[in-house]
């Protein structure tokens, strides 16, 4: 017997997250994800009248194609998807975590010639700024693992925060701290290791509020892309190509990742290599999840960190805040700034905003966790 909680999960990605409309075509890409929820989902879509187009893919069977990756092969499968994609108006992923490390052994140059050939032209091009998306991971005992807990305990979890939060509450709590940081030109970060400087002046504001993301909540810009200077000591731990990175350290100038330190500097190097844009910084963004507080190595969840913020090499969102760089490269690395991680500051032109992870500033106070928290 299904979940009943994969019912309250189905309504909040089709009639909150993409808003599907009768007559809509909706892709729903199940990767790894139990039939009896990918069945539910698309019950839902069609009740909403929309077209669902299904794909069911195993992170087994993906890595076969990565390791056997030519430039030819992946272009040809791009192509297929691009076509397809262009004819969704909604895009909903859910991804299962069988084995977080199932990619830990394909090469680099393979996993780049995916991001450039394929995920570049398919997601971040077309996908990301034509199509309503959003994407979930879904729970499993490796999540659990991850997150140190029971898998009992991880599914209350899980579906706490995902399906009970007020969302309409929480993106009307995000409007006056958009339009705040839509007047802004310097930020200043310090924390243990880090000492930032960037603008973002003249570059648009968005909050996510559940309509890309489920867990959601932050609230994302980008720096003017030479305006970063100074040094970043991410704290918490991130996977990328299959690889665990951890203690994370840039140095910036004039915008430019100019020295880059961690537990395996070559790996972390060939991903900045990928292309010029890896080097730059195409995104910056307030997370503030009530419910979510610890780091579990999943970004989805990690972004939304209560007192955390991303800063994130590679591309910018096109279409929604845009600072011009472009790569193929799109890595959300996050920093905790909660007392019990070593604290910090946030100031906007000179204005303290957030002081170890709590909003001070009237603008961005409704986004702590007591005022969003419904239970």
């Amino acid at each position: 017997m299904a979940d009943p909680r994969y019912h309250d999960l189905a309504r909040v990605l089709v009639r909150y997250s993409t808003n599907v409309k009768p007559g809509e075509k909706v892709l729903v890409e199940a990767i790894d994800v139990p039939a009896e929820f990918t069945a539910i989902l698309v019950q839902e879509i069609c009740d909403a009248g929309g077209f669902p187009v299904l794909e069911m893919k195993s992170q087994l069977v993906q890595r076969k194609l990565y390791l056997n990756a030519t430039e030819e092969r992946i272009k040809f499968i791009a192509d297929i998807e691009l076509e397809r994609m262009k004819k969704m108006n909604a895009y909903i992923a859910v991804r299962g975590i069988l084995n977080a490390k199932e990619l830990s052994d394909v090469p680099g140059d393979k996993m780049g010639l995916y991001e450039k050939f394929w995920l570049q032209p398919v997601h971040l091009d077309q996908r990301v700024p034509h199509t309503k998306w959003v994407v979930l991971r879904f729970p499993s005992p490796q999540m659990a693992q991850m997150a140190k807990m029971s898998m009992e305990a991880f599914e209350d979890f899980f579906y706490k925060v995902c399906t009970k939060v007020d969302w309409d509450k929480a993106s009307k709590a995000q409007d006056s701290a958009v339009e705040f940081m839509k007047k802004t030109d310097r930020v200043r970060i310090t924390s243990p290791g880090t000492d930032l400087k960037f603008s973002i002046k003249g570059i648009n504001v968005k909050k996510c509020d559940g309509h890309f993301n489920i867990p959601d909540l932050e609230i994302f810009t980008a720096p003017v892309r030479d305006s970063v200077e100074g040094t970043i000591q991410y704290n918490a731990p991130s996977s990328n190509r299959g690889f665990t990175f951890e203690n994370v350290r840039f140095k910036f100038s004039k915008g430019k990742i100019v020295e880059a330190t961690a537990n395996d500097n070559k790996r972390l190097n060939d991903i900045l290599d990928t292309d010029e844009g890896a080097r730059y910084i195409g995104e910056f963004a307030l997370g503030h999840h009530p419910y979510i507080d610890e780091a579990m190595d999943d970004i989805l969840f990690d972004e939304k960190i209560s007192g955390s913020f991303h800063f994130t090499p590679g591309n910018a969102y096109e279409n929604e805040a845009d600072n011009g760089n472009r790569s193929a490269v799109h890595w959300d690395l996050v920093l905790i700034q909660r007392p019990e991680k070593g604290g910090g500051e946030i100031y906007f032109d000179d204005v303290l905003i957030r002081k170890d992870g709590k909003f001070v500033h009237p603008a961005f106070v409704g986004l702590n966790p007591e005022n969003l928290r419904v239970e």
